[in-house]
């Protein structure tokens, strides 16, 4: 079976309400679990792919902070 891991996350969460997205997001970071990382990076990707260079220069220190 070949399934789109990018099309199936963004048809889930097409139409759905900030505070949706939120509580998943939220959801998937503290089930710790490795199969949400997937659906996470779909979520980065979108992001990324969506922000301006000064958005992305703000992403960029926060995860090169969090990560010293």
């Amino acid at each position: 079976m070949n399934i789109d891991i990018r099309k199936h996350i963004i048809s889930n969460f097409k139409g759905a309400e900030k505070d949706e997205i939120k509580v998943s997001i939220e959801a998937s970071i503290k089930e710790n679990n490795e199969i949400t990382l997937p659906g996470l990076g779909v979520f980065f990707e979108v992001l990324w792919s969506n922000c301006d260079e000064n958005s992305r220069d703000f992403i960029l220190n926060t995860l090169k902070n969090s990560l010293n």
